[in-house]
């Protein structure tokens, strides 16, 4: 039996590897489940060559208009990260209207109470006061800005984009259940893949969407500039609003760039903004022009030298006093990192009973803190069968895979973990779920999980969605596409019905339109 605790100690030992997978598309080897029958119908009908064609077309694109990302472990000959297609799987995760309903729900619940709880921890700290989470959780968190302390910020929001990791695992009953494995409430990456999964699904696949209900999602960047307007200082009638980013050598530059264009406004770097007479400027060729909000995709600290690091030159001099005076949005706020650590990630549960009097929708993976002494000896001495992860990892690095690892790699994360415990907690390796995915040796189950955005203005409002990572590794559990993961288009259907599917001729006679006019 699993059981998913809400507070920060364990009360059992968990090993949920040992249960079945839980596939997405197929209930058992003879039968499909009903979101996916009509689908799973089409997909028969596809000739092989056909399929094939169209990968070699969805890759042809993606490099020719640079959906790329930088591995950073793969250096290029300037010490830069090494540029990367980001795989594209033809086949879509498809999820059915009323899990999304419940899913959403719990989306909503959870970032508004990371929310209250970023402004309590820089306001009255009740929860501190409350002896709900320890403080030294609070004030030895490297993520921590005693800078905020009392910072009035709009709408008392400080992650207005929240991306939020979810996976799937078979509970007790065999079905698949949802669980948060990670909140990413800095500078979460990765809804420009979300938005090109599915122009390209609808480029390739025309049919599938005139036959189904898939909910829309390209309407998100309108969404987001609602949502960065929202924050602008008062009485501003036209905010202007940039993106801040860190430059083309950013990992994530490709969607930085994407985003501003979508939005319509100017993608800016720290050099292009200065601050005179306590607001933040940036150079144009007509001369200066005021900014009022700036969603930045640069980590505290780089954002300002004189408050953060003094030799950073990706952001902008003076920025945090005119943001401390009102007179400049910032998304997300500084200082957001504080809730989306991993070592304050199992507290979520009780903040969400305490600040919202409400129990979760959305269930925790156990976890353990390997700073408490019995959290730690039970960590050793099943590194095996763990996944370990540093509290301020991202991306897939600084972590273990028990099951996937040698012994070598095992003991050097014996040790790390003795050298410094608290820098770790350490989760049951879950059986994620599998989607059928097209590798080289044709379709196969791959593990995948599935990030949806939230957007927190003057509401919590998402496009039905998210990226949909894939593992494309055999057996790998690891979806990041820094350690060689991939995307899928995310189907969530506007009602429960099965999706239907055309016939055998319209669909062929498509498929032969498709193949003369793209």
């Amino acid at each position: 039996m699993v059981e998913v605790f809400t507070d920060s100690k364990p009360r059992r030992k968990f090993k949920l590897m040992s249960r079945p997978m839980f596939d997405e598309m197929n209930a058992s080897t003879e039968s499909v489940r009903k979101h996916y029958q009509g689908y799973q119908r089409w997909l028969a009908q596809q000739p092989a060559d056909v399929m094939q064609a169209r990968r070699a077309e969805a890759e042809m694109i993606f490099r020719r208009v640079g959906i790329t990302f930088a591995v950073y472990g793969d250096k290029d000959e300037d010490g830069s990260g090494a540029e990367r297609l980001i795989p594209f799987d033809l086949i879509p995760r498809i999820i059915p209207a009323h899990e999304w309903a419940s899913m959403e729900k719990g989306l909503v619940q959870r970032v508004t109470a990371l929310n209250r709880f970023i402004h309590d921890v820089y306001h009255e700290q009740e929860i501190i006061k409350a002896g709900i989470i320890p403080s030294e959780q609070i004030f030895q968190n490297a993520q921590f800005r005693p800078e905020m302390i009392g910072v009035k910020v709009p709408g008392n929001i400080y992650s207005h984009i929240s991306g939020i990791d979810i996976v799937r695992a078979p509970n007790a009953q065999g079905e698949g259940e949802y669980y948060v494995l990670e909140d990413n409430l800095r500078v979460p990456s990765g809804v420009s893949y979300m938005l090109e999964d599915r122009k390209m699904m609808m480029r390739l696949f025309p049919e599938l969407f005139s036959q189904n209900r898939v909910a829309p999602v390209e309407h998100y960047p309108d969404l987001l500039l609602e949502t960065l307007r929202a924050m602008a200082p008062p009485a501003t009638a036209e905010p202007t609003v940039v993106v801040l980013t860190p430059g083309m050598h950013n990992s994530a530059y490709f969607e930085h760039a994407f985003l501003a264009q979508q939005m319509g406004v100017e993608l800016v770097e720290g050099l292009d903004l200065f601050v005179k007479d306590n607001f933040v400027y940036m150079r144009t060729t007509r001369g200066p022009r005021r900014v009022d909000v700036i969603y930045r995709r640069v980590d505290d600290d780089f954002l300002d030298p004189l408050a953060f690091r003094p030799n950073s030159t990706l952001g902008c001099a003076g920025l945090l006093n005119v943001y401390r005076s009102g007179n400049v949005a910032i998304c997300n706020a500084i200082g957001t990192g504080v809730a989306d650590d991993k070592s304050i990630y199992p507290y979520v549960p009780k903040m969400i009973e305490f600040y919202l009097g409400e129990k979760p929708i959305l269930k925790n993976v156990p976890t353990y803190m390997c700073r408490n002494p019995d959290d730690l000896k039970y960590t050793l001495a099943n590194l095996k069968d763990l996944v370990v992860k540093e509290v301020h990892g991202a991306g897939g690095y600084g972590m273990l895979v028990g099951p996937a690892s040698t012994k070598a790699e095992i003991e050097d994360f014996r040790a790390a973990l003795l050298a410094n415990p608290s820098g770790y907690i350490a989760q049951p390796t879950l059986s994620l779920s599998t989607c059928p995915t097209y590798v080289e040796s044709g379709i196969a189950p791959r593990h995948i999980d599935l990030r949806p955005f939230v957007l927190s203005g003057k509401d919590v409002q998402m496009v039905p969605g998210g990226l949909t990572r894939v593992a494309l590794k055999d057996g790998s559990l690891v979806v990041n596409s820094s350690q060689g993961g991939g995307t899928k288009d995310t189907w969530i259907l506007e009602s429960d019905s099965a999706p239907s599917i055309p016939s055998a001729t319209q669909s062929q006679s498509q498929s032969q339109s498709i193949a003369v006019g793209v």
